[in-house]
């Protein structure tokens, strides 16, 4: 029996009408619905704690939002045809199954050089096999090679559905109102010109406003100095889980994250052999939760102790500054840790985080937002605005983090400060 068209009710946009059986089939997909188990925003749940949303929550957004812009494409007469409006829907609908646990975590840790687009590819490849050609139009949208550029462009860019959604999602759970964007005026606002996708100029403050809220949102949210904390130290947890394992230490795990811990996999295996994209598929949030909460009693005092942090929301203290700290800060550090806790200074390295952010709201390099004028002209976002100056937010803002135990005396420089 061919499966029907459903009805879902979505907190932030309503009741959303999926308007083909083929969308369902596809998301009841068990790699599909592995997106409930993994978090949208990571560990933002400590700082904001509403925020315990999901990424399948994310992919439907997502897919509602292509629909309403595929259909207001269509009213002004672009040409989609049955075809492509599908596959853009189910590029939409799966861009972020190759997400790991708690989004970011495995793609900065154990698994490295990997980007979770790849890895979606390479599902959705897997998933085409399965439904017998059915996301073939889907895969080359997402690959952008497709002939018609603007169905990439909803997909993948600096004006996609992906975000669109993730700016009003995320702001509604963590009550953030700086990113409630007026998705719905710029959709009316799309238009293709030469094959690609542009907004009408009367969309241009609202425009506007999608960049501004972005800029706020990734500095109050995405980049929240506890939130960064808190991501670094999980990082840093499966990190020395992997060493211990493949040192030949016990360390008690899930099945599914096993062959993470125990294997050092690198790029070229990950992206060939099935088996390892089987288990990739079978790993969520509750994984990394179950062996985090175990791990808090072994033997390791690196491992235990970063453990029972994490858990217990004992998070590391954070500094954050325009320039890199240098090479005496972070020894210090290092040495008021080992000496704190009785640890190597290799061991303490552990305890100590440093690294750099980037906040870069628009860039006008490739993927810009282009916006239509009546007589026939374009102009990017940037130069087209003049109520504000977009240009200075096409600036990538750097900032430098140095991150420790907060029962860590702090450094005398920052005492000074």
């Amino acid at each position: 029996m061919a499966a029907r068209p459903k009805l879902l009710n979505d907190p932030v946009y309503g009741f959303i009408q999926l308007r083909h059986a083929d969308f369902t089939e596809v998301m009841d997909h068990p790699w599909v619905q592995r997106l409930r188990r993994i978090s949208q925003l990571g560990l933002s749940h400590l700082v904001y704690p509403g925020a315990v949303h999901n990424r399948f929550h994310h992919a439907i957004g997502a897919l509602f939002l292509m629909q309403e812009a595929l259909d207001s494409l269509r009213e002004k007469g672009v040409v989609i045809t049955e075809e492509e409006y599908r596959g853009a829907c189910f590029a939409i609908l799966l861009h972020d199954v190759g997400h790991g646990p708690f989004s970011h975590a495995l793609e900065h840790s154990i698994v490295r050089g990997v980007h979770h687009e790849e890895i979606s590819t390479l599902i959705m490849n897997e998933l085409n096999a399965q439904f017998h050609g059915k996301l073939d139009v889907a895969i080359e949208i997402f690959n952008n090679h497709h002939p018609k550029g603007f169905l990439h462009d909803l997909v993948s860019s600096q004006l996609d559905m992906d975000r669109m959604d993730y700016l009003r999602r995320d702001s509604f759970f963590t009550g953030v109102s700086e990113g409630m964007i007026s998705s719905e005026r710029i959709i009316r606002m799309l238009n293709v010109h030469e094959g690609r996708l542009v907004v009408e100029e009367k969309g241009i403050y609202s425009i506007e406003k999608f960049i501004i809220s972005r800029r706020l949102m990734y500095w109050q949210v995405y980049l929240h100095k506890t939130v960064l904390a808190a991501e670094w130290m999980m990082m840093r947890i499966l990190e020395r889980a992997g060493e211990l394992a493949r040192r030949g230490e016990e360390v008690w795990s899930t099945p599914a994250l096993a062959p993470f811990l125990n294997e050092d996999l690198d790029r070229a295996r990950f992206l060939a052999d099935a088996d390892v994209l089987a288990s990739f598929c079978a790993l969520d949030d509750n994984d990394l939760i179950c062996c985090i909460k175990a791990w808090q009693g072994h033997g390791d005092p690196v491992l235990s102790r970063m453990c029972r942090g994490l858990i217990d929301r004992r998070l590391f203290k954070i500094e954050l500054r325009n320039e890199p700290f240098d090479q005496d800060d972070i020894a210090e550090r290092l040495e008021a840790v080992s000496l704190a806790y009785g640890l190597s200074m290799e061991e303490a390295s552990f305890f100590v985080l440093h690294d750099r952010i980037d906040n870069r709201a628009y860039s006008t390099a490739s993927n810009g937002i282009t916006m239509l004028y009546k007589d026939g002209s374009v102009r990017d976002v940037a130069a087209a605005s003049d109520h504000l100056n977009l240009s200075t937010l096409s600036m990538t803002v750097e900032r430098h983090f140095l991150a420790y135990p907060k029962e860590i005396p702090p450094r005398p420089q920052a005492l000074k400060g």
